[in-house]
């Protein structure tokens, strides 16, 4: 029988009981509600994960309690507020980090931060550099954490993977839609042999590994009401990968002038403001520990996760749209249309990036 969410609420360690569970948030892989409590207790977030999607739960969970763990000792040792400046994980009564229903669905709890305000996207430089600033923040505050995590989504932009499944897509064809696209498979021939350079960047260590959020959209960092960072959240997607990983795919989502999946192409660009804004706003908080192979490589990062964008897109096409959503037959074509053209608007405007890059790294008053 399935259980209701009250049911399953009470599975957690809760201070208090549930008066009110409702949806709360998009709900594009998780399903999020909301706990309200009364009697002063504090409410709670609970989320069915997605085990179709993030495939060892129990693992995922280890990953995020023990970066929140280490954040908290960071934000204590600073004088900060542990329990507002990152997410608190609320265990199982058994002790365990997540409870799995009588159906195999995996259910996980935390802490809900009170008085916090969100943005669905940075409209102008002080709001995109300020998201830099919180990414760049949550990366320098995990720095020093031991060990490594899990890895719990195998090939996460890892482009050698990414290929693999590309020349096997293309071979098979299954949707029969290959002749169809011939111009837009050249697109990621062309540009094969710099994307598997960077990779192996990545692979020898001359671009280290380290602790990466790698959904690094605004709507991802909280903030409190006076507009000063408080917390960075949605950490099912936390890895052991490189840095530029997280700056590059905020680019990407930061600085399009247009949507990811715009039909009107004359509206996509790179938005050099918001680029430069972000980058700043980054630097300030990671420059301490950035070397320099990571600083040569930052906005390279920025083509390299848009292209891989161009890739899946245009594989899932191929394919028949076996892994994203889609709205309408053509979907992921305009999607991989519309990052391409992102993708050529950074690369006619790369030199200025660079540029833009060195001459934020050599400011003096850098860091805010």
């Amino acid at each position: 029988m399935t259980l209701t969410l009250r049911e399953i609420s009470q599975h957690f360690s809760f201070a208090g009981v549930a008066e009110d569970i409702r949806p709360i948030g998009e709900g594009l892989i998780n399903e999020t509600f909301l706990v309200q409590t009364g009697n002063g207790s504090p409410n709670y977030i609970l989320q069915r994960k997605n085990r179709h999607i993030f495939t060892d739960v129990p693992a995922m969970m280890n990953n995020i309690q023990k970066v929140t763990s280490h954040l908290k000792k960071k934000v204590i040792e600073n004088g900060g507020d542990p329990e507002r400046e990152t997410l608190t994980v609320v265990p199982a009564r058994d002790g365990k980090l997540y409870y799995r229903d009588e159906e195999g669905e995996f259910w996980a709890a935390c802490l809900f931060i009170e008085d916090t305000v969100g943005y669905d996207a940075a409209r102008d430089p002080e709001l995109a550099r300020q998201g830099g600033k919180g990414i760049g923040r949550f990366q320098r505050l995990l720095a020093d954490m031991p060990g490594t995590l899990e890895d719990t989504l195998p090939g996460f932009h890892d482009m050698r993977y990414r290929f693999r499944q590309w020349d096997e897509t293309l071979a098979k064809d299954p949707a029969g839609r290959k002749i169809l696209v011939q111009q837009e498979i050249a697109w990621i021939e062309e540009r094969r042999a710099e994307m598997l350079a960077f990779r192996t960047k990545v692979e020898t260590g001359e671009l280290p590994t380290r602790v990466t959020h790698n959904d690094t959209k605004i709507s991802n960092i909280l903030f409190d009401p006076s507009g000063a960072i408080l917390c960075v959240i949605d950490l099912d997607t936390v890895l052991s990968s490189c840095c530029l990983n997280d700056y590059g795919d905020a680019i990407r989502s930061y600085a399009n002038t247009g949507m990811e999946d715009d039909k009107e192409l004359y509206r996509v660009g790179l938005n050099m403001d918001i680029f430069e804004a972000y980058t700043r706003g980054y630097l300030s908080e990671t420059l301490s520990f950035l070397g320099p192979a990571e600083r040569e490589n930052l906005a390279f990062s920025a083509r390299y996760i848009t292209f891989e964008q161009v890739l899946r897109f245009l594989m899932d096409y191929i394919g028949g749209d076996t892994y994203y959503k889609i709205k309408y037959p053509e979907h992921n074509l305009t999607r991989a249309k519309a990052q391409y053209k992102l993708l050529c608007s950074m690369e006619e405007r790369y030199e200025e990036m660079c540029t833009v890059v060195a001459n934020v790294i050599n400011e003096p008053s850098i860091h805010y």
